[in-house]
């Protein structure tokens, strides 16, 4: 990335990784190969199962506490491994993992996602296996969590940070 580039991204960038290289449209499959892979094991994992999410908020069944513990230790070590051994992309790009400070929106917004994912068993990671399971309820979720992201670019100047 160039200077000017970096100077205009702040410290609520999700993404600051942008990759300079061009690839033809037909390189991005490999990425749905791996999200098909990714929705078969959350399938199998029972992780989109509306009834496990359910003993989940309830309190009655460990599954996907285990689960998403697991998911947050993997990842822990995996950023800490990047940092450590300077990893760099299959390109031979640096990889560039920003430091985010806490704010009081983070609270607002977590707030929101887990009352979202309460009442409707769905969070975005899922959205697409339950509704190849054929539960097409789930289209209004996922119709729901593009307006959410789509209300909060317009209002996010304006939400606090």
């Amino acid at each position: 990335m160039n200077n000017e580039k970096v100077q205009n991204i702040d410290s609520n960038t999700a993404c600051v990784n942008a990759s300079e290289q061009q690839h033809p449209a037909w390189y991005n499959l490999k990425y749905a190969a791996v999200g098909i892979i990714f929705g078969i094991v959350f399938v199998k994992a029972e992780i989109i199962s509306w009834f496990r999410i359910q003993e989940m908020f309830r309190l009655q069944s460990f599954h996907m506490f285990g689960v998403i513990g697991t998911a947050v230790v993997v990842g822990a070590i995996s950023v800490f491994l990047i940092k450590k051994l300077k990893v760099k992309t299959i390109h031979g790009e640096e990889i560039k993992i920003a430091d985010k400070e806490f704010n009081k929106g983070q609270i607002y917004g977590g707030s929101l996602f887990g009352f979202g994912w309460a009442l409707t068993g769905a969070c975005p990671g899922p959205l697409f296996a339950q509704i190849g399971t054929g539960a097409l309820v789930i289209i209004v979720t996922l119709f729901s969590s593009i307006a959410g992201t789509w209300l909060y670019g317009l209002l996010r100047e304006k939400l606090p940070h």
